[in-house]
């Protein structure tokens, strides 16, 4: 069953300007990052690979945006969207595709495995449903802390199928965590469609198994996110335990870099970029007079030399060697190989 493509205005009334702006702001950065990554894997030796979320930009920057600076969040292998959107810095994350000493994992990690713990972010993980059970203990540990933190996971609609997501889902609902579980429904778990994959059309209805609310939203309304996870936020901060929320949003770019998602039909693709999350809230702040064309060109082009200067950063960093992975390996003694 196809989801209907967004086609409503945004409606930001009640959310200030500021919020607005950054909200603006941070998807361009995750869009930006993200199209300068796959320009540099075609004309530059990089290592690895990267899973861009092309048109996916306003769930995580939704969701965060309702977050404090301390709250957790685990993510996927398609993740530098959810590192901006928690202010990892990008000149780290940057160097870290790189594969560089100066990168925020010190170059070994990669795009797959971003990590700051400093910022929240504890990971994101290249196994299907891995975050959502840390994202769980994170939740468990601010409860026994009594710490008032929150703990989201993001995981994709390919996700809900894995036994860590029922597991997970029923010791939150249990003990009352304060934990949010976000499921991406991009539609397309590599190539397989949630139709074929899911028993359910709607999967945030799996949350009433597991006794927690169950809300599903248009992933591509910024605003819209940032409402619902308001909302599950203030649930899981007050004692009300875990929301499982879905969002609904599409994937432009193929599964991974250079993958031509042959088996996607071109006019669905071309709906859902009518549906982009960054025109669709540029149009709202337009209309509303939050801001002048001029001034969204402004912040499109600081994001733009923020990516930039990221990037020549990265190239002008240490590049890490045999010594730097022994470093990280223990021996029988738990003393380093280095």
């Amino acid at each position: 069953m196809s989801v209907p493509v967004p086609t409503e205005p945004i409606n930001i009334t009640g959310v200030k300007p500021e919020l607005l702006l950054r909200m603006f702001q941070k998807m361009l950065e995750a869009r930006e990052f993200e199209e300068q990554l796959y320009y540099l894997f075609l004309t530059t030796e990089m290592p690895g690979t990267m899973h861009q979320a092309t048109g996916q930009e306003a769930v995580p920057v939704g969701i965060v945006s309702a977050l404090a600076d301390d709250d957790y969040v685990t993510s996927t292998h398609r993740g530098h969207a959810h590192c901006i959107a928690k202010d990892v810095p990008l000149e780290g994350m940057m160097a870290e595709m790189f594969a560089k000493r100066e990168g925020i994992c010190h170059g070994m990690g990669g795009s797959m495995h971003l990590a700051d713990f400093s910022r929240g972010m504890l990971g994101a993980f290249a196994i299907v449903g891995a975050g959502i059970p840390i994202a769980t203990g994170a939740a468990l540990s601010a409860k026994v802390r009594n710490s008032g933190q929150v703990a989201v996971s993001f995981f994709g609609d390919g996700g809900v199928n894995e036994g860590t997501f029922h597991e997970a889902l029923n010791m939150a609902a249990l003990w009352k965590l304060p934990v949010i579980f976000v499921i991406e429904n991009n539609q397309y778990a590599l190539s397989m469609t949630v139709a074929e994959s899911s028993a359910l059309d709607n999967l945030s209805a799996r949350a009433c198994a597991y006794n927690m609310p169950g809300v599903r939203v248009d992933g591509n309304d910024v605003v819209a996110v940032y409402r619902t996870a308001q909302e599950a936020v203030s649930l899981a901060r007050n004692g009300g335990g875990p929301t499982l929320i879905e969002a609904i949003t599409y994937r432009i770019r193929g599964h991974a870099r250079f993958e031509a998602s042959a088996y996607r039909d071109k006019a669905e693709v071309t709906k859902w970029e009518a549906a982009d999350p960054i025109e669709r809230l540029g149009q709202a702040l337009l209309a509303e007079a939050v801001a002048t064309k001029a001034e969204l060109d402004a912040i499109r082009q600081e994001a733009e030399t923020a990516v930039s200067e990221a990037i020549n950063y990265a190239q002008g960093c240490t590049d890490v060697g045999p010594e730097d992975f022994l470093a990280y390996i223990l021996d029988e003694t738990g003393g380093s190989h280095a």
